[in-house]
């Protein structure tokens, strides 16, 4: 609900003579604010609106949140926010900047950078490619680790709290009926009540912090080169105070909303390569789930507002609220492992296959690659030693991932393990930990013929794997006979292999079957 005139405020800032004549001024607006672009220079206000989830009906409510925006985004993005405009009265009613008169309003003022440099644009123009959104999930990664835990309750008690935010918005909007918002609600509160327990337990162990709260990709640009968070939360400290994983799962969230499930897919797994928090990789889609809704909603407000184009704003609500449904659905938890020899593709199918395996954003990848070198506390661009892959620590390195499969099945995550697997022991292991749970499993062992795999390790550039061509001479050395895993002949591209494989686990939903020995 808008509750007072800001005109005078917007006339005074469209003006090109108050920012000494440097114009044109161009106008950006979201449901509670406008944003001014002039020179090098912009001017966000907040628009005097009175919502379920946000106050801004006084100028000094407004003036706080200025000043609250200016101090948490100076963290993530230092040099963008310039700081606090106050908007006053003088006596003969015309309004400045920073007078001594009333307070009228206030601005955040920041520095202007080209709308080309937010990721939605990129987005659009088709910029966002893989290495920039690996740069962006270990931002948000490390912008979480630092941000200290909140006792704010039970992690359970928090999304509750959201779900009545959701269905507040719902009550104002005219785009929905109330009988589906209902049903809608309810299916939100028995996925709440089923996620309830490990919300409550992820509290207990600090994952309730103060983020970000709006991570989509509007509100990531580059600057100077580098991806950077820019206007969170500031209006409302419960809505920002939250699971570290939902406010990831807005920025999942937004990527397949606009048909990026890959890139999605990706940024789930670097996250988590960084966090090691895989207990917490099953809740991915009920918190997208949520953040749909979130936007459904507050899409559904701008229609009530009178928006110029409510059709439009209807249709996209729409389009928010049928991706949330979509979320809420159960899809079974399941294990496929990949093996194969080095240059056999193990990652290049895992990464093509796990943004279509399970629920969005798809399966959690644990590669042995990652793995070794995050127990070794390196990035995955460094290069190990030898000594680093002494059969004691390949052990450890399997064992760590059969782990890491197992808390994420434990959940009702999805896994696609990836690693060379040309021990028994090794495909035994990975075989038990679906078995157990009684859960779908299939091993695929990929295979080409020695060449194409020398040619490929030779011209590999990049990425985790340290092989080299003398690592898979030793390999092709101790080559396995029968796996017992489905074969594939890997010399094939990855276009051809995956939807093989898809159309082999799709229809796959029995336990895994009795372990062979293999």
């Amino acid at each position: 609900m808008i509750v007072e005139d800001q005109a005078a405020t917007v006339g005074l800032l469209i003006n090109p003579a108050t920012h000494g004549d440097v114009g044109p001024v161009e106008t950006i607006e979201t449901h509670i604010s406008r944003v001014f672009l002039v020179g090098d220079r912009a001017y966000k206000m907040k628009r005097a609106v009175k919502l379920p989830y946000v106050d801004f009906s006084t100028p000094e409510l407004r003036l706080a949140a200025c000043r609250r925006e200016v101090e948490l985004n100076s963290l993530t993005a230092p040099g963008l926010y310039l700081g606090v405009r106050r908007v006053t009265l003088a006596p003969g009613g015309e309004l400045f900047f920073d007078g001594a008169g009333p307070l009228v309003d206030a601005l955040v003022a920041m520095t202007r950078f080209p709308q080309s440099s937010l990721l939605d644009a990129m987005a659009l123009a088709g910029g966002l490619t893989p290495d920039l959104m690996t740069d962006v999930a270990r931002m948000i990664a490390d912008f979480h680790r630092a941000a200290p835990p909140v006792n704010a309750g039970g992690g359970a008690a928090n999304l509750a709290g959201v779900l009545d935010i959701n269905a507040a918005g719902f009550a104002t909007s005219q785009v929905f009926a109330v009988v589906e918002t209902a049903s809608f609600d309810a299916a939100f509160r028995a996925a709440l009540a089923r996620h309830a327990a490990l919300l409550d337990r992820r509290a207990s162990a600090g994952k309730i912090r103060l983020c970000h709260g709006d991570l989509h990709l509007r509100n990531i640009c580059l600057l100077d080169g580098a991806p950077r968070l820019f206007d969170c939360i500031e209006f409302n400290d419960q809505i920002a105070t939250i699971d570290v994983l939902y406010d990831l799962a807005f920025l999942l969230m937004d990527l397949w909303h606009r048909g990026f499930p890959e890139l999605a897919n990706l940024v789930a797994n670097r996250y988590f390569d960084q966090s090691d928090d895989e207990d917490g990789f099953g809740l991915l889609p009920f918190f997208m789930a949520v953040r749909a809704a979130v936007r459904a909603h507050v899409t559904a407000t701008q229609v009530a507002e009178g928006s110029r184009d409510p059709e439009r704003l209807a249709a996209e609500a729409r389009s928010y609220f049928d991706l949330a449904r979509s979320l809420l659905r159960k899809f079974p938890p399941r294990l496929i492992a990949i093996g194969g020899l080095s240059g056999s593709g193990k990652t290049t199918i895992a990464e093509a296959l796990a943004a279509h395996v399970g629920a969005p954003p798809g399966a959690r990848i644990i590669g042995s690659d990652r793995t070794r070198k995050a127990m070794h506390g390196v990035t995955p661009e460094t290069r190990l030693p030898d000594s680093a892959y002494r059969p004691e620590m390949s052990e450890r390195v399997y064992a760590e991932m059969a782990r890491r499969a197992g808390l994420v099945l434990s959940e009702g995550g999805c896994v696609i393990v990836d690693a060379v697997f040309d021990r028994p022991a090794d495909r035994e292991r990975i075989g038990r930990i679906a078995q157990d749970r009684r859960l779908p499993f299939l091993g695929i062992w990929l295979d080409a013929d020695p060449d194409v795999l020398r040619r490929r390790v030779a011209e590999r550039k990049g990425g985790p794997s340290d092989a080299t061509v003398d690592v898979l001479s030793r390999q092709l050395e101790r080559r396995p006979g029968q796996t017992g895993w489905r074969e594939i002949d890997a010399a094939r591209t990855p276009a051809a292999i995956v939807p093989e494989l898809l159309e082999r686990f799709g229809t796959s939903s029995e336990p895994a079957p009795p372990l062979t020995g293999t």
